[in-house]
Formats: C-alpha cells, sequence, structure tokens
C-alpha cells in the first residue's frame, strides 16, 4: 500500500439568515472554506442554483483543481525532460449534465494549456511537449480520481 496522505477543510455555512432553511427561497446558500494556515475562500452554489455568482462554487473548484494538478505535474516533468517553462496558463472548461430530477454529473473537462517556453520551439517541440502532458495527466492524483474524461488540448507553445 502506498503512502497516505489526507486533507483537512472545514466548510462553514454562514447563509442561514434569520429563516434558516424555513423554505428552498429562504437561505442563502454562502459558505466559508477554510484550510489551517491558508486564505478564506467565498463559496456558494452555482448562481443557476440560486448562488451568488462572486463567489467560488464546488463545480469552479473542480475544474480548478483538475487544471492546477495537471500544471503542477506538467511543470514537474517539463523541467526534468530540459524544458525551462517561464509561463503557463490554461483555459480549462467543465460540462455537466442536470437531469431532471435535480441529478447532476460532470461529463468531462478539457484543459487548454498554454505555455511559453525560453528558447527554440518549432513542431519537434510541441511534439515532445504533448508527450509531457501525456505523463503529467498520468500522474495528476485528481484526474486519476473522477469518474469522466479529463481531455488536455494543448495550445501550441511559444518562445519568449
Amino acid at each position: 500500500m502506498g503512502l497516505l496522505h489526507s486533507y483537512d477543510v472545514d466548510v462553514i455555512w454562514t447563509g442561514a439568515g434569520t429563516e434558516g432553511t424555513t423554505g428552498y427561497t429562504a437561505y442563502s446558500r454562502d459558505h466559508e472554506i477554510r484550510v489551517a494556515g491558508k486564505p478564506v475562500l467565498a463559496g456558494s452554489a452555482d448562481a443557476a442554483f440560486r448562488g451568488d455568482p462572486g463567489r467560488h462554487t464546488p463545480e469552479d473548484l473542480l475544474v480548478a483543481s483538475l487544471s492546477q494538478c495537471h500544471m503542477l505535474w506538467f511543470l514537474h516533468l517539463a523541467g526534468a525532460d530540459g524544458f525551462v517553462v517561464v509561463d503557463y496558463q490554461d483555459r480549462a472548461t467543465g460540462t455537466m449534465r442536470v437531469e431532471a430530477a435535480g441529478h447532476g454529473a460532470f461529463t468531462d473537462v478539457v484543459l487548454r494549456p498554454r505555455v511559453l517556453l525560453r528558447g527554440d520551439v518549432g513542431p519537434e517541440v510541441d511534439v515532445r511537449l504533448a508527450e509531457v502532458h501525456e505523463r503529467a495527466h498520468e500522474h495528476c492524483f485528481i484526474a486519476r480520481s473522477v469518474n469522466f474524461p479529463v481531455r488536455i488540448e494543448p495550445v501550441p507553445a511559444t518562445a519568449e
């Protein structure tokens, strides 16, 4: 058995107001996500589910977790392969389907990483980077834990 890591997160509902859950529209979906020693994240439901559109949603954070995990593995593996990455950005998107009864599930997430390298780039670099992206995807703890496809569609690399 492998080494185990645990993660402690406190989620505190702050939206009870004076009515609590007396009705579906009586309460706010606002909450705080707290991790010891880190900034508090303001959370809510998606606006489609009566949430505050100015706060992070569980769906946002799931897509962000997949993107972050891929990025961190990619940076490690790219550096080990001799690439000097000086900028990395991802425009990640997730699709969630909600059934008539209110049940929902993600159908997929697509990561679109854009990498800026120090040095020359060309077609052979993108082929090599695609292999690094594939290895990063295979290593990503979060991608390995979800039951829907996570696709990687990298933007061709550019040089500084």
